[in-house]
């Protein structure tokens, strides 16, 4: 993936495009961390689009802004399915990168480009002749875009808020599924991307297909191998990232997509020494036979590197585990890979966090894995593409491939449901994810994993690199505190003012980077999700247990006392 940049005419348009040049530049650099291997611009009456890169597929021939006769155009992110689509265009594309299809296609289909985009997207295109223009993003936001707009009537588009909130009196996240339109005369929003996951209310009907279900998350690995560059797989020694790892070995010998489909796979782990996913991870790829890198950390560097963290986050959401995850990237990329595959996204769609234990009934349940998937943009993939692409480290998500997420979201919630009464197959309780976990409990003839992992419970990251890093966390951003400070927090911070000594820091730190002295400061922090949330829950599921809304904000699995088995949780839970 990459870094973009663009500053369109809009209806209201007062400026030039020329007015910016010289400012847009040194905010493109802003993005140079997601795109080290190059950069470039282009720049029209109509519009000024930036691009910085990093080559994944066709190093030579992939250089953006992309330049088609009237049609210029710059994307973030990969389309898996360019290959098929070059067959529908009228004619043979010099570039044989993924997104040289993207301004062609838009020619094509005009606004109805991005639902044949099978991938994760942001793109901006612009037709140089009317100066209509498109901005869209991936159905599930995996690569990130934000829009502003500038006083002069100008609208902007960029990969991160850093690169819009000095200029740009208002900025907004551009939602995932959509896409913004002007045709020249009126901007419009458009929605592209709504299932009837998301539209209906009524619980789904469809039945848990086990082999379509292994079928579809093997179909979304092997697309996802499509590379011309070295790359990997982070394996935490959970379920999820295991899988995707078991799936990718038995898949090498024979993807026709990837260069280095006859070389050996590369897992990736890191965590504090005795750290609960590191002996996982070590047996995961013992047994699949990996070449495997475990890294350590120590709680001094972690805790060293939040504010770096959090300037490359631009929320106040997932430090905590997007520190590990930047620790990681860095020492992945140091080693010369520049994309990994990983597990984000399973938890989501078959309700796999711990807190689902206390979901009420099959409604609740469906409706929270709603809200799970339709809000990751602000929460686990928003950590897991930022905290690598500060690394220049591209990270692709095979279980929030569209294929697969349609048919999970449609299964009946009712198999979703954890009871540890029951033993469908006769030997192990209806856990978290079951349905995902039986897909591939020995299918056919191929062990997909050993059997202690397979069946492993859920450990979230922050958790599972080491419980002392969440713990020193904690620790130490109360201790940056004064009670005054503290009793004056809704004063300072009356837009997510935070509940804990953590969430101040990151609060402070946010205002610090993206809020003070800025014309788009206040829109800025009015992006913030709501954080409240045990165990990873959305603030709606808080109602799930009496219990739980008098607890502070806590994404530790560890709040789920009698449910997590590995440990107990953490001290110092204070009262909102």
């Amino acid at each position: 993936m990459c870094g973009i940049f663009a500053i369109l005419d809009g209806p209201d348009s007062k400026g030039t495009i020329q007015d910016h040049s010289s400012s847009a530049k040194l905010l493109l650099q802003r993005l140079i961390h997601r795109g080290p291997d190059g950069h470039g611009f282009h720049c029209s009456q109509y519009g000024w689009l930036g691009h910085c890169r990093l080559a994944v597929v066709d190093p030579q021939g992939g250089k953006q802004p992309f330049v088609d006769g009237s049609l210029c155009w710059i994307a973030n992110g990969e389309i898996f399915n360019h290959a098929e689509l070059r067959t529908s265009l009228d004619r043979r594309l010099e570039s044989q990168s993924d997104c040289a299809v993207i301004g062609p296609l838009w020619k094509k289909l005009g606004d109805c480009m991005p639902q044949a985009l099978d991938g994760q997207f942001a793109l901006v295109a612009l037709d140089e002749t009317t100066g209509a223009w498109i901005a869209a993003r991936d159905q599930v936001g995996i690569c990130p875009l934000f829009m502003g707009r500038h006083r002069d009537g100008t609208i902007w588009f960029a990969s991160e808020l850093k690169s819009l909130v000095d200029d740009c009196d208002q900025v907004e996240i551009v939602q995932p599924g959509t896409a913004w339109k002007f045709d020249g005369h009126q901007l419009q929003k458009v929605t592209w991307y709504r299932p009837s996951w998301i539209l209906d209310p009524n619980v789904p009907d469809g039945l848990p297909e086990m082999d379509e279900l292994r079928k579809r998350l093997i179909g979304a690995v092997s697309k996802r191998l499509m590379s011309d560059a070295p790359f990997g797989f982070l394996l935490s020694g959970g379920l999820d990232s295991s899988l995707i790892a078991s799936i990718a070995v038995r898949l090498k010998t024979e993807h026709s997509g990837c260069r280095a489909a006859s070389k050996e796979i590369h897992t990736f782990s890191l965590g504090l020494p005795g750290a609960p996913d590191l002996a996982a991870a070590r047996s995961v790829a013992d047994f699949l036979g990996t070449t495997h890198h475990e890294f350590h950390f120590t709680l001094k560097e972690a805790i060293e590197a939040v504010p770096k963290v959090a300037w490359h986050m631009e929320t106040v959401e997932q430090i905590r585990t997007a520190v590990p995850t930047y620790l990681l990237s860095m020492r992945v990329r140091e080693l010369g890979f520049k994309m990994v595959l990983s597990g984000e996204g399973a938890d989501e769609i078959f309700g796999g966090y711990l807190y689902f234990h206390r979901a009420p009934d099959p409604q609740a349940l469906f409706e929270e894995t709603v809200r799970k998937v339709t809000r990751l943009h602000q929460f686990d993939v928003a950590r897991a593409d930022r905290a690598p692409m500060a690394c220049g480290l591209e990270v692709r998500f095979p279980f929030l491939d569209r294929d697969l997420m349609d048919f999970a979201m449609s299964i009946d919630p009712k198999h979703k449901m954890v009871d540890a009464t029951k033993r469908p197959d006769g030997r192990h309780s209806q856990m978290e994810k079951y349905l995902l976990r039986k897909a591939f409990d020995s299918a056919g003839s191929i062990k997909w994993l050993p059997e202690e992992v397979l069946w492993r419970q859920k450990e979230q990251f922050s958790d599972g690199i080491g419980y002392a890093w969440v713990d020193y966390l904690r620790q130490h951003s109360a201790g940056r505190l004064t009670t005054s400070e503290w009793e004056q927090r809704k004063n300072r911070f009356p837009i997510a003012t935070p509940r804990t000594p953590e969430q101040y820091w990151m609060r402070e730190l946010f205002d610090n980077h993206f809020v003070a002295n800025r014309p788009g400061g206040s829109s800025a922090a009015s992006l913030l999700p709501d954080g409240r949330s045990l165990a990873c829950s959305t603030p709606e599921a808080l109602s799930w247990d009496p219990n739980w809304q008098s607890l502070t904000a806590d994404i530790s699995g560890r709040t789920m006392a009698g449910i997590h088995l590995a440990a107990t949780p953490p001290s110092g839970i204070v009262a909102i």
